[in-house]
């Protein structure tokens, strides 16, 4: 059966036959990688890259591809939200999995290895402020879910109906796992917990400035909610469509987050960057002999 040629406007590559957002052809990336939001925080991170190879920027998608002993790895910045989480997951996926000569789907696919490190508030009042914690699942509270056929399993339906229920919500609520092997890569050095991840930064993760929210509470609501993969512990903008996305491609995900503030408490981290910093150390550390 002859493999679909996927069309010039689906697959969209520039004069210089990149694919499109990234700027990126397919040997300018690693089988590791490191996402990170802020295109400020790529050479925070490749700065302790043994040699750095590659620096490449398009917008706020920004990449550093070099080595780390000996290990091959790039750092990329998706920007903010699940919109760009999805861009940047299908192009990553696209460059590894699509001949591009041919437009067609190669018929040995590769699967990388993809971390983020990431900053992210905190729910529950017994984690201290500059904590790090790892995602075992996310829940997401956005719609780019409802655009993909998945298979979920009985636990995932059971939590998004009953989140849904608790919550009052007026659309179905995702939940996603992350990747096994990554989760025990990092589980012993870090919290572990079920993040939240939000489509806004505002009303969306329950803040009130002028505008009130239309849920007022529902943070506090998700953290005395159990679920299979453990308690809700923080929210943020990304990591349950990196686990969605991660797994409907097939690739291994793990979201790595620095807890630099606490809403249970009411405060914010006196030294958020340098938090930030570790989790970028730790992260590298267990990659280099991963």
């Amino acid at each position: 059966m002859t493999s679909r040629r996927i069309p010039e406007s689906e697959l969209i590559l520039n004069p210089k036959g990149r694919i499109y957002h990234l700027n990126l052809e397919p040997d300018m990336v690693a089988d590791t990688i490191v996402v990170v939001g802020d295109p400020e925080r790529v050479p925070k991170v490749s700065r302790y890259f043994d040699k750095i190879d590659l620096q490449i920027n398009n917008r706020e998608l920004v990449t550093h591809t070099g080595f780390l002993g000996g290990k091959r790895v790039s750092v990329i910045s998706s920007g903010m939200g699940t919109d760009n989480v999805e861009l940047l997951m299908t192009e990553l996926d696209a460059l590894v999995n699509v001949d591009f000569q041919t437009r067609t789907v190669r018929k040995e696919l590769r699967q990388l290895k993809i971390v983020r490190v990431g900053t992210s508030g905190c729910m529950q009042p017994d984690i201290p402020l500059d904590t790090l914690l790892v995602s075992r699942a996310a829940l997401g509270l956005d719609s780019l879910m409802s655009f993909y056929e998945r298979s979920t399993s009985e636990e995932q339906q059971i939590t998004e109906n009953k989140i849904q229920r608790v919550l009052e919500l007026p659309f179905k609520p995702y939940i996603a796992e992350g990747s096994e092997v990554l989760f025990d890569l990092f589980k012993s050095t870090m919290y572990t917990g079920v993040t939240v991840t939000a489509p806004g930064f505002y009303a969306p993760q329950g803040r009130e400035i002028r505008l009130r929210p239309k849920l007022p509470g529902f943070l506090e609501t998700l953290a005395k909610t159990d679920t299979p993969w453990g308690r809700f512990t923080n929210f943020e903008m990304e990591t349950a469509g990196y686990y969605a996305m991660a797994q409907l491609l097939g690739h291994e995900m793990i979201s790595l987050n620095a807890l630099i503030a606490n809403r249970a408490q009411g405060t914010f981290s006196a030294q958020a960057e340098k938090t930030t910093q570790k989790l970028i150390e730790l992260t590298l550390d267990k990659l280099s002999s991963f």
